[in-house]
C-alpha cells in the first residue's frame, strides 16, 4: 500500500495546501489594494474634472448675467420714463394677478 500517506505526510501536505493558499489570499489581496487605489485616483480625476467643468459654467453664467444686469442698468438710465412705465405696469399686473388668485383661492376655500 504504497499510495496510502501516513498521517504525518498527510499533515505536511495539508501544511503546504495552507501555505499555498495564503501566498494566493496575500498575492489577491494586494492586487485588490492596487486595483482600489487606481479606481479611487481616476475617481478623484474625474470628479476635479467635473468640479473644474462646473467651475467654468459658473463663471460664464455669472458674467452673462453681469452683462444683462449691465445692460438694463443702461436701458433704464437711457430711458427713465419707459422703465418707469414698464415697471409699474409689471407692478399693476402682479397686483391684479395676486387678486384674482386670492379671490379663486378664497371662493374655492368656501366650498370645502
Amino acid at each position: 500500500m504504497a499510495d496510502t500517506l501516513s498521517p504525518e505526510d498527510m499533515r505536511k501536505e495539508f501544511e503546504k495546501q495552507i501555505a499555498d493558499l495564503k501566498k494566493e489570499v496575500g498575492a489577491l489581496s494586494k492586487m485588490l489594494a492596487r486595483q482600489g487605489a487606481e479606481s479611487l485616483e481616476r475617481t478623484r480625476e474625474t470628479a476635479a474634472d467635473a468640479l473644474d467643468r462646473a467651475k467654468g459654467h459658473a463663471r460664464g453664467s455669472l458674467h452673462q448675467v453681469r452683462e444683462q444686469a449691465q445692460l438694463v442698468s443702461d436701458t433704464m438710465k437711457e430711458n427713465p420714463g419707459t422703465a418707469a412705465t414698464v415697471l409699474s405696469s409689471a407692478g399693476i399686473i402682479g397686483f391684479v394677478l395676486g387678486l384674482i388668485v386670492g379671490t379663486q383661492l378664497s371662493s374655492t376655500s368656501r366650498h370645502w
